[in-house]
């Protein structure tokens, strides 16, 4: 087991030089201090340090692990400050939401968020995944429920959901015997996500594959656009169901067989960027995941925040 006391004796050795240094710091004898390093090492399975007559010398691999450590007693300091603050989550907060989130289980964690936080005022900003990303590095939003996760040392990414995509068509729309090929799909225009998204960018590549050369694709950063394109029968769409409920539930829209490849899934993540101030969005961030695991397992999920 990794102890925290050992972590943190493994940071004050690296961070002041010496075995006695960091017992000094810590209030305890060379020998406990000795002892922690020693049990760490054990459940790592890695040596920490070397110690020879010129003194004490993180390994290649202590060196490795040093900024871990120093993440994990930061996380132990902003938890004990949020533990003695005062009315500590309060402000505002501005998050950015993909509107695929927006129709599933959004209204849910803000409910959650009003009760657990009721003096954190919350700011809604719905746009696509390529928006939100550069409006999250440039901090004019704290937290981002997008398709991700975005790839930067400075982000910090929590896995929400994953909805499977396929093709829908109008009911009214007649396109022929099931399955269909991508070619006769190709017959319609496509509507499906913007063209900056990996749904766009899938589809048009195994349009190109099968010799489709101009695919008529229409990318929509409004679902409710893409859906509404979809019901008056302009053509076939590439759209995760969970946000046709009621579309598919009263027989509007139909699901389609069409032989294409497998379609990917939409993956969601919380995604924040690491700074003194990024507790509350963390907190958001860990809500979100506890929510659209209650929302995707329905009333019958065992997670225990499912309240």
């Amino acid at each position: 087991m990794i102890e925290l006391r050992g972590i943190e004796t493994f940071y004050w050795i690296a961070t002041l030089g010496s075995f006695r240094a960091a017992s000094e710091k810590m209030h305890t004898s060379q020998p406990a201090v000795s002892q922690r390093i020693s049990q760490l090492e054990d459940a790592l399975g890695v040596s920490l340090f070397d110690r020879d007559k010129r003194g004490t010398r993180l390994t290649a691999k202590g060196q490795a692990l040093l900024a871990h450590a120093e993440r994990i007693l930061q996380m132990k300091h902003d938890m004990l400050l949020v533990a003695r603050a005062q009315n500590v989550v309060s402000g505002r907060l501005c998050i950015g939401v993909a509107e695929t989130i927006v129709q599933t289980w959004l209204p849910a964690l803000l409910e959650r968020v009003h009760t657990t936080f009721p003096d954190l005022v919350l700011e809604i900003e719905v746009d696509t995944t390529p928006v939100l990303r550069s409006h999250l590095l440039a901090r004019q939003i704290d937290l981002a429920f997008l398709m991700g996760p975005l790839s930067d040392p400075n982000v910090e990414n929590l896995p929400l959901c994953r909805y499977p995509l396929a093709w829908v068509a109008s009911t009214r729309l007649q396109l022929g015997e099931e399955p269909l090929s991508l070619e006769e799909v190709a017959a319609w225009p496509i509507i499906t996500y913007p063209s900056g998204s990996k749904p766009y960018q899938v589809v048009r590549e195994m349009l190109t594959q099968r010799g489709v050369r101009t695919p008529r694709m229409y990318g929509s950063a409004s679902l409710s656009m893409a859906v509404r394109m979809t019901l008056d029968g302009i053509g076939t769409c590439v759209i995760a169901p969970i946000c046709l409920g009621k579309e598919l539930a009263e027989g509007h829209l139909r699901l389609l067989q069409v032989d294409a490849g497998v379609l990917p899934n939409l993956a969601f993540t919380a995604t924040w960027l690491h700074g003194t101030d990024s507790h509350v969005a963390a907190a958001i961030a860990r809500l979100a995941v506890q929510v659209s695991a209650c929302e995707e397992g329905g009333e019958g999920s065992a997670d225990p925040f499912c309240l």
